[in-house]
């Protein structure tokens, strides 16, 4: 891991902490306290996520490429008042099997995974039958001036925040094979605009690996 990775996992959470304080927290708590069962969660970062889950999770098990990143995650797993499962994983290559989870959460990393399709295919391949994907993702923008503004700060944007600002992320989500069943566009705060376009939703994978029409 270079000297990057090191520094982002030791600053994330003091460049994220007004954007949460303006509505990121928000989102999260009324997002991740509908999850339920056997969960997994790519990306886990920090761990800013592991207060909002409640009692109907059965299991939860979070995955962290970074090792940096996944030291700081033992420690706040290890004031977690339930067992929690640290996998050291990329979300491209996740080491479960088929049909193992009933719930996936990834909340502002299909911005920054290598490979966006291949990562929501080992979604798609872990979640059950009738499971579901809750995702809170910074998008491209539908107004055609701020995306071109993201495409030209994209390149500013990896540096500083090692993500994309300009993938078009609920379409990649169909894509993959998984039907929308809802969605909510809205604004990141306290960020520059070109990164503020923000969805956040569920879905969950079509039976025949096409989105629904």
């Amino acid at each position: 891991m270079s000297l990057g990775s090191r520094f982002f996992a030791a600053t994330y959470d003091s460049m994220i902490k007004n954007t949460e304080a303006a509505g990121l927290h928000a989102h999260r708590e009324a997002l991740l306290s509908r999850a339920s069962g056997r969960v997994v969660e790519i990306g886990a970062g920090t761990g800013r996520n592991l207060g909002f889950y409640g009692e109907g999770v059965e299991s939860l098990t979070v995955t962290e490429p970074n090792p940096h990143m996944a030291r700081r995650l033992e420690r706040r797993i290890g004031e977690h008042p339930r067992p929690v499962e640290l996998v050291l994983a990329p979300a491209e290559e996740l080491p479960f099997e088929d049909e193992q989870f009933d719930v996936a959460v990834s909340t502002l990393v299909l911005c920054g995974v290598e490979d966006q399709q291949r990562a929501l295919g080992e979604l798609r391949r872990v979640l059950k039958p009738g499971g579901e994907l809750l995702f809170i993702e910074h998008v491209r923008s539908d107004e055609p001036g701020l995306s071109r503004w993201q495409d030209r700060l994209n390149g500013v944007n990896r540096f500083v925040a090692r993500c994309d600002c300009n993938r078009s992320t609920v379409e990649a989500i169909r894509a993959a094979g998984f039907t929308i069943t809802e969605l909510e566009h809205g604004e990141l705060q306290k960020v520059p605009p070109f990164v503020r376009p923000l969805a956040v939703g569920t879905a969950r994978p079509s039976p025949d690996g096409h989105p629904a029409t």
